[in-house]
């Protein structure tokens, strides 16, 4: 077990007997006060519980070694955990919502006493503590589960504090909202569960990367003397600390092949190092020996990105010889027609240029 996963493992049984704790003394409240939503408010504790549980078990599942069946690994064992946590919540939300409907048309006046509603308060309390703890390992180790969890934390504080406006009514007016409290309360419980369930199936169908993350890699990859341009960053998820992908660099075509080796061992290296990505790297040659080729590229990038739905034109490949023009130009999704843009912008460089044949190769905006 690596250092990653012991935190996180560390951080869920923090987790665990914390939950455990709080959804005793509140099913204990809620039961001597006759309050549903003290008592919904318990079972929200446990589902945390099983959901820390969960997260331990695909940590663990995630780490096994990959095989022949399986040679990308089994990172993504740990989205399937987080998809089996939120249908518990949602479960546990359905549920809670059909006994306080059950509240609301026969409605109980509950029994508070002060010591309950101190019991509660602390409750609450503790649940900001421990959310805005797991959260934070959650984004220091980069895992969405730990994250959803402390959201969680925060969130069923409010929740429990609820409890404690519903308390309040009763103790001053003596009427009911208890059902009430507890159904709110539900729709939240719901709410979280399909915005959990949403996160890792969107990764497990698969998502653009993070905008911020691409740029770093690419200027990262530019950093490095003899690169003149990175394009084309496609990054495939295996789990949240595993991934591969491919980049397109642009370099000066006078550079040898060795010369080449050597410089994209080192920008894999680095990936990997800081981004835990290990990237394939192609290449585009410049041709920086021939002015008029030169003066042709600029004018093709120009002219490419100068139509409505263009985010970038690159890969600008001449032959002179064989009068052959090839570029690729990356298209927003919202445009509808893609075959159409990419003829129209063919016929513009061929306007300029009538003696060349014009390919242009339409790429997917797979990163910002």
């Amino acid at each position: 077990m690596n250092n990653r996963d012991k935190q996180i493992t560390r951080t869920s049984v923090v987790g665990i007997v914390t939950n455990v704790v709080l959804a005793g003394f509140k099913a204990l409240v809620g039961l001597i006060a006759g309050s549903i939503a003290i008592v919904l408010d318990a079972i929200n504790n446990l589902s945390d519980v099983l959901s820390s549980v969960i997260t331990i078990i695909g940590v663990k599942l995630a780490r096994r070694k990959p095989d022949s069946n399986h040679p990308f690994g089994y990172g993504r064992v740990e989205y399937l955990s987080s998809m089996v946590i939120a249908i518990i919540v949602l479960t546990a939300g359905v549920t809670s919502l059909i006994e306080s409907v059950k509240k609301i048309i026969t409605p109980e006046v509950p029994d508070y006493s002060v010591y309950m509603l101190i019991i509660i308060s602390v409750a609450v309390i503790t649940k900001i503590l421990l959310g805005r703890y797991v959260k934070h390992q959650g984004e220091k180790l980069r895992s969405d589960a730990l994250v959803a969890s402390g959201s969680d934390a925060l969130f069923d504080a409010v929740i429990s504090g609820s409890t404690l406006v519903s308390a309040a009514v009763t103790l001053i007016w003596n009427i009911s909202v208890d059902g009430w409290v507890g159904a709110i309360i539900s729709a939240f419980i719901v709410k979280a569960g399909v915005e959990l369930l949403m996160q890792p199936v969107n990764q497990v169908i698969g998502v653009r990367i993070d905008s911020e993350l691409s740029r770093n890699i690419k200027a990262t990859i530019k950093e490095h003397e003899g690169i003149l341009g990175a394009y084309d960053l496609v990054i495939h998820n295996y789990g949240p600390d595993h991934a591969m992908g491919s980049v397109h660099v642009e370099v000066d075509d006078k550079i040898s092949s060795r010369e080449l080796h050597v410089l994209f061992q080192h920008i894999q290296m680095e990936i990997v190092e800081k981004y835990s990505t290990y990237l394939t790297v192609g290449l585009y040659a410049v041709d920086t020996r021939n002015d008029e080729i030169g003066n042709m590229q600029s004018f093709i990038r120009a002219e490419a990105a100068s139509f409505e739905g263009i985010r970038q034109a690159h890969g600008v490949f001449i032959d002179p010889e064989r009068r052959y023009v090839s570029f690729d130009v990356v298209m927003d999704f919202k445009v509808s027609d893609r075959i159409a843009l990419s003829d129209r912008i063919a016929e513009a460089v061929k306007a300029r240029y009538p003696d060349y044949s014009v390919n242009v190769n339409i790429d997917t905006d797979y990163s910002d």
